[in-house]
């Protein structure tokens, strides 16, 4: 196929980060930006954007992407897209008159979405300091758990087949298991004075059961049950996946930061065989928000592996923008798998395809990419009330809707859920059937 002229009054770093996503990866087309209407007329395969245009591809366009050089963060303006609808799908950046060959500025709609425009508004942050997902546009409306830039991407490449009359290849569906590995162990390995405490809560709250079954985890008669490490191996095998470890290596303990010592013998054993299972990633602890802390975490965890570390997941999912991914970088990150929300399944940033980080505040590409996640077990279980059946029927749902977009599934578990601890007795049988599933597509 020829390479697609597309047509623009104005050039941006905006605009370029958009058409490159969008075209160039999402829809493995080349193009060409051009201010000359002439050229874009006379291309077999054009887009022209701002301006409508009979018998061509026409984008209207909003005026987000006109913004461009801006150094003041704290000056970015409001912005509250309009709401419409094209072939049954919610829009955002509607336009005002139906001349052009799609109702909005798409465009505008996908940078606003995977820019992550709207956290850099005010807002007042949750108890762990993170964007509400009840800011969101994507919540309000109640698509959050509609991959809505997916589809956008799916159905404008329909458009583009119809209109220039040949095939344009759809993407692939791809899945990506992936696990923090915060809490290692229920039981097993804590140190003396973390099981004397145990016992002694057990006690003052009269759990007998509890206790019987501590001290048969101690002596080494049961398994422990986050211990479901030989188990997700063999499922890993079954299916030919090779996963995401995302790993605490906390150098203390504090109320949110509960794994033993990452230096332990017992963790140390684990980092050693995940690490040849898939790829390990740090997993910063929940007061590493500085440069040092994440260089002194992800230092213990490339001693241990002895390989890069260059992957990350925010634990407690605390991702501020836009200070979180200024710290990454300057600790040699490269991809982060943090965009999701910790209290809601769905996606932050309407996709689940990975794209790269476009720095409001410098108004440039940055060098990290950004894999989003759309389903956590934790979330599900703890902060959605859902049982085993409802979350994996959502999970399955949300999976059948990347998989007609052709976008990515990367689902977010951990070791606890799927070992042996009643309270999460299902999930380790839901969990073997799901990756079964996945195993086919």
């Amino acid at each position: 196929m020829q390479t697609v002229v597309v047509y623009s009054a104005f050039s941006s770093s905006r605009l370029t980060y958009v058409l490159d996503w969008l075209l160039t990866e999402r829809l493995q087309l080349t193009y060409t930006l051009t201010s000359n209407i002439e050229e874009a007329t006379q291309a077999p395969f054009s887009i022209i954007y701002g301006q409508p245009l009979t018998g061509k591809v026409s984008v209207p366009a909003a005026g987000l992407l006109l913004t461009q050089n801006r150094s003041d963060i704290s000056t970015l303006p409001p912005v509250l897209p309009n709401v419409g609808e094209w072939i049954g799908m919610p829009t955002l950046f509607a336009a005002d008159h139906d001349d052009n060959s799609l109702p909005f500025d798409i465009f505008s709609a996908i940078f606003y979405l995977i820019s992550r425009y709207e956290e850099y508004l005010p807002y007042s942050p949750d108890k762990h300091g993170r964007y509400p997902v009840t800011e969101s546009i994507l919540y309000k409306n109640n698509w959050l758990e509609r991959p809505l830039v997916d589809e956008w991407v799916n159905s404008f490449r329909k458009l583009l087949e119809k209109t220039w009359q040949t095939g344009i290849n759809p993407s692939a569906f791809s899945f990506t298991p992936s696990y923090d590995i915060d809490m290692a162990y229920s039981h097993a390995y804590k140190g003396f004075k973390r099981i004397i405490g145990a016992y002694i809560k057990a006690l003052l709250k009269g759990d007998v059961e509890q206790i019987s079954h501590r001290t048969q985890v101690l002596k080494k008669k049961i398994t422990d049950p986050y211990d479901s490490f030989a188990w997700i191996r063999h499922q890993h095998e079954a299916g030919h996946f090779r996963p995401l470890y995302f790993i605490l290596c906390a150098h203390r303990t504090t109320a949110f930061d509960k794994n033993i010592h990452p230096k332990h013998p017992a963790m140390i054993r684990v980092i050693k065989q995940l690490s040849k299972e898939g790829t390990v990633g740090i997993h910063p602890s929940y007061y590493a928000t500085h440069y040092d802390q994440v260089a002194k975490e992800k230092g213990i965890l490339h001693h241990i592996t002895g390989k890069p570390i260059n992957i990350s997941r925010q634990h407690y999912i605390r991702l501020v923008l836009p200070t979180t991914y200024q710290v990454l970088m300057d600790n040699d990150i490269t991809d982060d798998y943090s965009m999701g929300y910790g209290t809601h399944i769905g996606f932050r940033a309407g996709t689940g395809a990975s794209f790269p980080w476009y720095d409001l505040e410098k108004d440039a590409v940055a060098p990290i990419r950004i894999h989003p996640f759309c389903f956590m077990d934790s979330t599900a279980h703890f902060d959605m009330h859902m049982d085993v059946h409802e979350a994996f029927s959502r999970l399955n749902k949300i999976a059948d809707k990347l998989k007609e977009t052709g976008s990515t599934l990367i689902p977010v578990f951990h070791n606890f859920s799927l070992g042996t601890d009643p309270q999460w007795l299902g999930w380790h049988s839901a969990y073997e059937q799901f990756l079964s599933e996945m195993a086919k597509a």
